[in-house]
């Protein structure tokens, strides 16, 4: 698998579209996942095919959708699955980030979790009719936080365009969330990278280099492209992008 080296815009929610962009090619990144809740709102087509043009003007690439589509919840609160493809499908990306729902595995039962199998279906066929793929976000508070509730999931959806993307949990060590990497690896779209302590405290991309090298150098097995985006800079410092740029785009050759 070939792995590129990218950023996660909501890293910088406090900039424009713009200067994100004038941040990530600079730094030898390849391309973005925009977020949708600040740079470009699902609905708004001028800021899609707006951000879609800057991004490919500076030869970057749109990596994802950052969505916050909640499956099992974002339809009856106002945000329509057509829109959230939409969007996707005008700004050019071709995997859409959305949430698992907004209940831990934990504490879903089988009727809430065929709820958000109900849902991650219904936004999957919209998806997949203009060629797009549906990518779980990997994190905890969902159905998407333990391996096992991860891959019963997956299973659900086997028959549609969905896969998951992947990042560590700070509080488990190398081990497990090697293993948890290597339990969705048949369905792994892109991998969120950032380094952050048991206490999620930030800090920067070196202190984690061993495990991240270990983590890339699993996911490369994986047939296909995907990128490895930065995402939480230490105090959200944009003057801290060219430096955790330079670790990532060294990771990915020793990888």
């Amino acid at each position: 698998m070939t792995l590129r080296p990218g950023l996660v815009s909501v890293t910088f929610r406090q900039l424009t579209p713009a200067e994100v962009v004038a941040l990530a090619q600079p730094a030898g990144l390849r391309g973005i996942e925009w977020g949708g809740d600040v740079h470009v709102p699902a609905g708004d087509d001028e800021a899609a095919r707006r951000v879609a043009a800057l991004t490919a003007g500076a030869g970057l690439e749109t990596a994802a959708y950052g969505s916050y589509y909640r499956l099992g919840h974002s339809a009856a609160e106002g945000l329509s699955p057509e829109s959230v493809v939409r969007t996707a499908e005008l700004l050019g990306a071709p995997v859409v980030r959305v949430w698992a729902g907004r209940r831990p595995s934990s504490e879903a039962d089988a009727a809430y979790r065929a709820s958000v199998v109900e849902d991650a279906r219904r936004i999957a066929d919209l998806a997949g009719a203009v060629g797009l793929t549906i990518a779980f976000e990997y994190h905890r508070d969902t159905l998407t936080d333990t391996r096992e509730s991860t891959a019963r999931l997956l299973e659900a959806v086997a028959d549609l365009p969905i896969r998951t993307l992947w990042q560590p949990q700070p509080e488990r060590d190398r081990a497990e969330n090697l293993a948890d990497l290597r339990a969705v690896l048949p369905y792994l779209a892109n991998l969120h990278v950032f380094a952050w302590t048991p206490q999620r405290r930030r800090l920067p991309l070196r202190c984690r280099y061993s495990d991240w090298a270990a983590y890339l150098a699993v996911a490369r097995t994986a047939p296909g492209q995907r990128y490895a985006m930065l995402e939480f800079l230490v105090d959200d410092d944009p003057d801290l992008l060219g430096a955790e740029a330079a670790t990532l785009r060294r990771l990915l050759a020793d990888a």
